[in-house]
């Protein structure tokens, strides 16, 4: 499967249960609403994790793809546009603290043969030797040069969190793929020691 072109809009498909639940969701938030943020956020065990967000300032999210799927609008931050085309979101209910949406995405995870390369690193090396601290690592991408990472669990939060990147992660990721020469850590550490999203399965 190839990518979109740069410059092209995702296309982004949601059931009639989906659009009622997200519509609903919308109406009654407290404040007017610009839209929804969609996101992947990391690829575990072979499955993109999807984060889909209240966006209540348009301005926050400039530079975003934005989405039309009817009367619901959808910005898709600019890493995540190629790996949501052809995305269905689906919505059944799942019981109290339970989103109930459901990401059914055909792409692969990963078009850069370097990405690749990085997330199977993590999956074979990096994680199984962090895991027993807790903590985790998931690739956001590759641009130019730079391997773009979020550290949580364990990690997250963690005053050894620099070191950890720095001494470990970023070393392994340089010296064994080609093209890529530093990794930046995009982690929200302030907020403590747990991930900052709830990730959907694909």
């Amino acid at each position: 499967m190839e990518p979109i072109r740069p410059g092209e809009t995702p296309e982004i498909s949601l059931t009639e249960d989906a659009k009622t639940k997200l519509n609903e969701v919308v109406e009654n938030q407290p404040r007017p609403v610009a839209g929804l943020r969609l996101q992947i956020a990391g690829r575990i065990n072979g499955e993109f994790q999807h984060v889909l967000s209240i966006v209540e300032d348009e301005s926050l999210v400039e530079g975003d793809t934005v989405v039309e799927v009817e009367s619901l609008r959808i910005f898709v931050e600019p890493r995540s546009v190629a790996y949501v085309h052809d995305l269905q979101i689906h919505y059944a209910p799942k019981g109290p603290g339970q989103s109930g949406l459901e990401y059914f995405n055909p792409n692969p995870l990963w078009f850069d043969e370097r990405e690749q390369q990085i997330q199977e690193i993590f999956d074979q090396s990096i994680n199984p030797a962090i895991a027993s601290h807790g903590g985790m690592v998931s690739l956001l991408g590759v641009e130019g040069d730079t391997a773009v990472v979020q550290l949580g669990g364990g990690c997250q939060g963690c005053g050894m969190a620099d070191v950890t990147l720095k001494q470990g992660i970023e070393t392994t990721i340089v010296e064994n793929v080609a093209g890529i020469e530093r990794v930046i850590d995009q982690t929200d550490h302030a907020s403590g020691t747990n991930p900052y999203y709830q990730p959907a399965k694909k």
